[in-house]
Formats: structure tokens, C-alpha cells, sequence
């Protein structure tokens, strides 16, 4: 069995800001794990490619298919160019892909980039789809993320997600478990697009707003949240859940992102105290991260019984894409790499898809 690997992972998040590759190296000695981020790069999608990206939810079966392979082909595109400007050799990629849909409870997950298509543009091995084996086992498909933090992250109390969804892992009964826990950069995002912007730099937007204890109310009375875990989040119901509720709020921008900010905040709140709520260590990854009013509102709720870290940027942004490159490690060792402590599913099991090029 090798000890050493150089894998890239690819990582889509829900948000749409882009793709995430990142080169990795895994060590194994004597059971345990480590790692190094060897390079990293963040591509912005185009107009074109968020829009499609965005709207997949609503393509008929021919066009979804064929957009699945158009994007596996854009994917390898890069990894080659990737590979290239950075003399690389590595053993294969591990991507994520893009979720259109995830509905566990009808056994329903996809994930489109056709592995097919990314490794024959690429010219390298790749494992990815790694959702789809879970959801058959009855499983929540999510979050995955979750191996990796014990693994490669155990030292901290809790590890908390801030991307499209934020999600949280912890280990309570020598168990794994983890959960979505509300949505984060997906609503924060839809509010700012209403003024014309991606994304609101650092929260400056919603600091300069003042709560809507209406929308607060409305918004942390949502039925999910009352759920117990395993649970998990996916685009269909923000759009039919938050939207909604969002659209018809009559309030400024300004409001809107101040009150949506202790909303995530909140929800946040209720996860970690429900579980242990003395001397616990938070790690904070995720664009999210990059949001000051919003750790500052989350620090605020937490108080004293909980250290709020957030590590260096190249963690922030490519913690995911590193994980999904370990979880492709795990599958190619054909070991576990989806726990049933957090999915709900009936077994732990080794899951992915590996394509090898044409």
C-alpha cells in the first residue's frame, strides 16, 4: 500500500464563485495522516459558466446531460493547464463536481463534470461522484467533508464550513457527526445580487443595517431546523424555502444582509450549544471566513465558552478541494471515506467513481 501521494482536488461550491483546484501531497505513517497544499488556484467562472451553472436546476434531460459534459470537459481543460504551469506529476484528480440535485429523501444526487470527459481532457485518472453510493445507502449523501476533519483536522472541537450552506463536523460518542446546518453565502449572495453586487466584502453591507426581528423570527422558525441530524441542504429548497420568504420582505439590502448575517450566526449558535458548550474550539474554513461582521456577530453569540479560529487563507479557500483530494486517497486505498455517523446511511463505506483517460 503507498504511503505517499500527490492527488487535486476540484471543488464546486453551491455560492458559484468558482472552481477551487488544489495539488496535495498525503503522507501516511503508521496509521495517521498528514498533509501539505502544495499548489492552489481559484478560477472565476465566467458569466456564461455561472449562469448555466445557476440555471442547471432548470434544464430539461438532453441539455442537463449535455451541459454535464460540456463542464466535465471545462474541468479538465484546466486541470491540464494547471498540471502544465506547474511542471506537475500527479498519481489522479478527486473532484467534487456541481451539485443540480440533492433530494436524499427521493434517493436523488447530482453532481454534474462528467469524470469521462475531465479525464480525457485532462489525460489524468479521476475518482469523483462520490455522493450517489451514499444516498443508495440510504445515507444524506452530506456532508462528506466530515472524514477529512477527523482525519486530517482532529484537533479541533468542531470544524465549521461557511460556503454556499454552512455545515459543521464534530465527534460527540467516539462517533463522527455532521450535519447542514443552514443556508450561509447563498443567501447572503441572492440579497446582494437585488443591488447589483456578487458578494458583500468583509460584511460592510450588513453591518451598516439594522435587524428585522421579523425576517429573524420567520426565517429561525423554518421547519428544518427543528429536524434532528443527519440532515442536509440543497438548492431546491432555498429556492423554495428562503426565496420566498427573502422576496417578500419589504426592507432595504442594507437590512436584509444585517438580519440574514444573525440569522447564520444564530443557527451556528444552537448547533455548537446543543453539543458541548465549554472551552470547545471552533475552526471556521470556507469563503465565509472572509466575512468579518459576520465572525464578529458569531463570536459575539458564542461568548466566552467557545475560541473562534480562523486559519490562514490558503485554508479558508482550499480546505474543501483538499478534502475531496483525500477522500479520492481514501477511495483509491479503497477505504472509508463516508461515515454513516454523519450521513445516516445504512453502512460506512468507500465511495467514487474512477475513470481512467481514453
Amino acid at each position: 500500500m503507498k504511503k505517499l501521494y500527490t492527488v487535486i482536488g476540484l471543488m464546486s461550491g453551491t455560492s458559484l464563485d468558482g472552481l477551487d483546484i488544489s495539488c496535495c501531497k498525503f503522507e501516511n505513517k503508521d496509521g495517521l495522516w498528514s498533509f501539505s497544499i502544495l499548489y492552489t488556484n481559484a478560477i472565476e467562472y465566467t458569466d456564461y459558466l455561472k449562469n448555466k451553472l445557476k440555471n442547471a436546476i432548470h434544464l430539461n434531460t438532453v441539455d442537463l446531460l449535455s451541459f454535464h459534459n460540456e463542464y466535465g470537459n471545462w474541468l479538465g481543460k484546466q486541470v491540464k493547464k494547471f498540471i502544465a504551469q506547474n511542471n506537475l506529476t500527479v498519481d489522479f484528480v478527486a473532484s467534487h463536481g456541481h451539485t443540480v440535485f440533492h433530494q436524499p429523501k427521493i434517493g436523488v444526487t447530482y453532481q454534474i463534470g462528467s469524470g469521462q470527459h475531465l479525464a480525457n481532457a485532462s489525460g489524468q485518472k479521476v475518482i469523483c461522484d462520490f455522493r450517489t453510493n451514499d444516498v443508495d445507502l440510504g445515507g444524506q449523501g452530506a456532508p462528506l467533508v466530515p472524514i477529512g476533519d477527523q482525519l486530517l483536522f482532529g484537533t479541533y472541537d468542531f470544524c465549521l464550513n461557511l460556503g454556499g450552506i454552512s455545515n459543521i463536523s464534530f465527534t460527540m460518542a467516539e462517533k463522527r457527526i455532521a450535519y447542514d446546518i443552514s443556508p450561509a453565502n447563498m443567501l447572503l449572495n441572492y440579497i446582494c445580487a437585488t443591488i447589483g453586487k456578487t458578494y458583500d466584502k468583509g460584511g460592510e453591507i450588513a453591518k451598516t443595517g439594522t435587524l428585522n426581528k421579523y425576517l429573524l423570527d420567520t426565517l429561525n422558525n423554518l421547519e428544518y431546523y427543528k429536524l434532528p441530524f443527519p440532515k442536509s441542504l440543497g438548492y431546491e429548497w432555498f429556492i423554495k424555502k428562503i426565496i420566498p420568504i427573502i422576496d417578500a420582505t419589504p426592507d432595504t439590502a442594507q437590512n436584509l444582509l444585517h438580519t440574514a448575517v444573525h440569522h447564520i450566526a444564530t443557527q451556528i449558535t444552537f448547533a455548537i450549544t446543543d453539543t458541548k458548550s465549554k472551552n470547545a474550539s471552533l475552526l471556521v474554513t470556507g469563503g465565509g471566513a472572509k466575512n468579518d461582521f459576520l465572525i464578529e456577530v458569531l463570536k459575539q453569540k458564542l461568548g466566552n465558552s467557545t475560541t473562534v479560529i480562523v486559519p490562514s487563507e490558503e485554508i479558508i479557500d482550499f480546505k474543501e478541494a483538499l478534502i475531496f483530494a483525500f477522500m479520492g486517497v481514501l477511495r483509491d486505498r479503497n477505504e472509508i471515506n463516508c461515515l454513516k455517523s454523519v450521513t445516516g446511511a445504512r453502512i460506512d463505506s468507500s465511495s467514487g467513481v474512477i475513470f481512467e483517460p481514453w
